[in-house]
């Protein structure tokens, strides 16, 4: 008997913990920034996996990268190296400008769980007792779930139920670089841990003032500034790190997602000041660097440094921007629509709170995959290769799920 969509979806509700809420289709196969499920229904993908398939669906670089190496060489563990790890950690090196040395693991969360071992333990090393190795995060990131990412996270929703959390943890208000100040006045923050752009939080990019200024007191308080661009990182703001859109330079720098562009890898790059805080023994992972991930990521970070893609985000962020304030002027749906390259987010009016995932529902009925960043804002991270044809027809599609879940514009 063939398997058919509702009972495929029925293994996931008889075998998953129960943590997610996927929408009820099976995807199949896809290519570019079109996917199909498998009762070939078409879609336009404008979230590309949360913002991992920077370069869409079958990629054929990609796709030759990984085939390649998958009749040579799977996996060493730490007690070997191997060649595409090698080059990828120093192509990593060369185009960040600032790094010295790289750590590789699996995904983001497992990439600030380094930066934040690394930023305690280069603490340690100059003599900081315990309870002056303050981690300082800002209210409304998202860094992750494993427990010290989650405790970084400050969003409490994130927390409950998994106290007690780990201490040495404390929040600030995003953008107000007065209460960074603050924060900061004991000298007992050893880390500003910070995403340029926050994704979960409602898309929400850090002003340059801020992040100007939170350089500034780390350099004042002999403090690390780890930025977080599991996200916003690899080219999705139109320079290949989002930093370099800030003329900031940070000490620590945490990437996933697009690095892999669909292959799970994460990496944390670490400036001069801290690349020799952790030795022998520090920290460790068995699959981090795995060739596989390697070699794919090598070549997804050629085609995501290339000038004509960082020209295409930033010509189709302006083709997404008009569409959406088109939409706006039509039905009056979005307050502001904000962010940076293609990480773009349309905050609903308080007339239309609440109703993000019920506009979702309403899209994929149209043919078009789509986030959310909180109950009241549309989330769009496409692939940053994304054509003319497709932002026009993602677009199209938009505008017809809005007048489905809205009616129509007056």
């Amino acid at each position: 008997m063939t398997d058919t969509t509702d009972s495929l979806f029925a293994l996931s509700e008889r075998y998953y913990l129960p943590v997610y809420r996927p929408r009820r289709i099976v995807l199949d196969h896809g290519r570019g920034s079109r996917i199909w499920d498998r009762d070939g229904r078409e879609y336009v993908d404008f979230g590309a996996g949360i913002a991992v398939n920077a370069l869409g669906h079958a990629h054929p670089a990609l796709v030759a990268a990984l085939t390649e190496q998958a009749g040579k060489l799977w996996h060493t563990s730490n007690v070997f190296v191997s060649e595409p790890t090698l080059k990828l950690a120093q192509a990593l090196v060369t185009a960040s400008g600032f790094a010295e040395r790289v750590f590789f693991c699996n995904s983001g969360a497992e990439a600030n769980e380094a930066a934040i071992k690394l930023a305690r333990k280069w603490a340690t090393a100059k003599g900081r007792d315990p309870d002056r190795r303050v981690i300082l995060s800002f209210r409304g990131s998202f860094h992750g779930r494993t427990l010290a990412a989650v405790t970084a996270t400050a969003q409490p929703k994130y927390h409950e139920g998994f106290e007690p959390l780990p201490p040495g943890f404390r929040y600030s208000d995003f953008n107000d670089l007065a209460a960074a100040e603050a924060a900061m006045a004991d000298g007992d923050v050893c880390a500003v841990l910070i995403e340029p752009v926050q994704g979960e939080g409602g898309v929400t990019p850090a002003t340059p003032e801020f992040l100007a200024g939170l350089r500034a007191l780390c350099d004042r308080h002999d403090a690390l500034l780890v930025l977080d661009e599991i996200q916003c990182g690899m080219g999705r703001t139109g320079a290949l790190f989002a930093w370099q859109g800030y003329g900031v330079t940070p000490d620590v720098v945490t990437l996933a997602k697009a690095l892999g562009s669909g292959f799970p890898i994460g990496a944390m790059l670490v400036g001069d000041r801290a690349a020799d805080a952790m030795q022998f023994g520090a920290h460790g992972t068995t699959f981090g660097g795995n060739p596989l991930a390697a070699a794919v990521a090598t070549v997804a970070l050629q085609e995501l440094s290339s000038p004509a893609l960082l020209a295409n985000v930033d010509r189709q962020s302006r083709a997404l921007r008009d569409g959406l304030a088109a939409i706006d002027a039509e039905f009056g749906l979005f307050s502001e629509i904000r962010g940076r390259g293609l990480m773009l987010g349309a905050q609903l009016r308080e007339a239309h709170a609440g109703r993000a995932s019920d506009i979702l529902d309403r899209c994929i009925e149209q043919g078009l995959l789509l986030l959310q960043a909180g109950p009241d804002v549309l989330r769009f991270v496409p692939a940053l290769n994304i054509g003319d044809a497709d932002i026009a027809e993602g677009l199209a599609r938009l505008r017809t799920a809005l007048v489905q879940a809205l009616g129509p514009a007056a």
